[in-house]
C-alpha cells in the first residue's frame, strides 16, 4: 500500500507543478481568473456567497460540506421521466465551461465536494478545473468499470482515480443492487477493499436497502454509504401496488420505502451520503432538505445547475440550523 500511495502523490505532485500557478481560483469572489489572456475567465455567480453557514461534516479524514454537488446534470444523466427532451436540454447547457463554471460557483458558496461517476470524459473536465484552473473541488467518484469475477478492470480504473487525485471513491448503486440481488455480497467486499488499498475513503452506494443491510450484516468495511431518501408526497410517487418492484427498474422512483430506510440508518453508525431527495426534480429543495436531514441523513447530495446553488445553499444553511433529528451525526 505504501508504494501506491506514494506513486498517488507523486504523479498528484507532478500535475500541480506542470500547471503551475497559470491560472487563480478566487473562491471568495467566486471567479476563476486567468493571467494566461489566451483563455476567457470564466465568471461564477454574482449572488452574495454563504460560505461560512454551511456545515461540515468528516468521512474518515476527508472533511466535507454538509450539502454536495451531484453529477449527474454535469453529465446529463436527468433522470427526467418521460420528458425526453430534457436530457438533450441539460447537455446543451452543461458544456465543458459550464461545468466549470458551476464548480466555482459551488465553492463561492461553501459546497466542496462533488459526486459523480466516471462518465466519459468527465475526468479530463475536472482535472483541468483542479489542475489548470485552481479549482479546490474534492471528489467522490463511483467507476463503472465492470464488476467481474477477478475485478481486473475495477481495480485498474479505481487505480488511475486514485492517482489522478480523487478523495474518495464509492461502488456504483447500480452495481451493489444487482450484486445483492445475485447473492454476490462477498464481491462488495472486495471492491471496498481495493479503493482502501489506495488510501482512500471507500464507500457503498445503493437504491435498495438490502445493500446496506447486507453490508451491516456481514460487517463489510466501508467507510461510508450513499443511499436514496426521498418521501412520496409527489404526484408521481410509486403507488401502493407498485412497491414490490425493483425500485432501480422503475422510471421516477428511487426510494421505494422511505419509513423503513429512516428506521434501519437510525442504527448504522457510518456515514450517510442520502441522493435522490428530490427523487429528480419532483421535490421541492426545501422540502427535500429537511426531510433527509430530519431522518438522519449526514450530508445531502443535490444536483443543481450553476444557478440554482446560490439559493439551495441558503436554504441547506437554514435547515441545519434547527434541524431536529431522530439520529445521531455519524460525520
Amino acid at each position: 500500500m505504501t508504494s501506491r500511495l506514494n506513486r498517488r502523490r507523486f504523479i498528484k505532485k507532478s500535475i500541480l507543478t506542470s500547471a503551475g500557478s497559470a491560472l487563480t481560483l478566487q473562491v471568495g469572489s467566486g471567479k476563476i481568473l486567468a493571467q494566461d489572456t489566451a483563455e476567457k475567465p470564466t465568471t461564477a455567480q454574482s449572488q452574495p456567497t454563504h460560505k461560512a453557514g454551511l456545515q461540515k461534516g468528516r468521512i474518515g479524514n476527508l472533511r466535507i460540506s454538509r450539502l454536495l454537488l451531484g453529477g449527474n446534470l454535469l453529465t446529463h444523466f436527468t433522470h427526467s421521466r418521460d420528458l425526453k427532451y430534457v436530457y438533450n436540454l441539460t447537455a446543451h447547457y452543461n458544456t465543458e465551461e459550464k461545468i466549470i463554471e458551476t464548480m466555482a460557483v459551488a465553492e463561492a458558496h461553501g459546497v466542496d465536494t462533488l459526486v459523480i461517476h466516471t462518465a466519459p470524459g468527465i475526468m479530463s473536465v475536472l482535472k483541468k478545473y483542479r489542475y489548470e484552473r485552481g479549482g479546490k473541488m474534492k471528489w467522490i467518484i463511483c467507476p463503472t468499470a465492470p464488476v467481474e469475477a477477478q475485478l481486473k478492470a475495477y481495480s485498474e480504473q479505481v487505480r488511475q482515480l486514485a492517482d489522478e487525485g480523487t478523495d474518495a471513491i464509492y461502488l456504483w448503486g447500480v452495481v451493489a443492487d444487482r450484486l445483492v440481488s445475485q447473492g454476490k455480497v462477498d464481491m462488495i467486499a472486495k471492491a471496498v477493499e481495493i479503493a482502501k488499498d489506495y488510501g482512500v475513503p471507500s464507500g457503498v452506494g445503493a437504491h435498495d436497502l438490502r445493500v446496506i443491510m447486507e453490508c451491516e450484516e456481514n460487517q463489510i468495511n466501508a467507510d461510508f454509504y450513499i443511499k436514496t431518501l426521498h418521501h412520496h408526497n409527489y404526484p408521481t410517487a410509486p403507488k401502493p401496488n407498485e412497491l414490490t418492484t425493483v425500485v432501480a427498474e422503475v422510471p421516477g422512483y428511487w426510494c421505494k420505502n422511505p419509513q423503513e430506510v429512516v428506521n434501519f440508518m437510525k442504527g448504522v453508525e457510518k456515514p450517510w451520503i442520502a441522493f435522490k431527495v428530490m427523487a429528480a426534480g419532483a421535490i421541492p429543495p426545501a422540502d427535500a432538505f429537511q426531510y433527509a436531514f430530519e431522518n438522519g441523513a449526514d450530508h445531502v447530495l443535490a444536483g443543481m445547475f450553476d444557478f440554482e446553488i446560490a439559493e439551495d445553499v441558503l436554504i441547506a444553511s437554514k435547515v441545519l440550523t434547527k434541524v431536529k433529528r431522530n439520529r445521531p451525526w455519524r460525520s
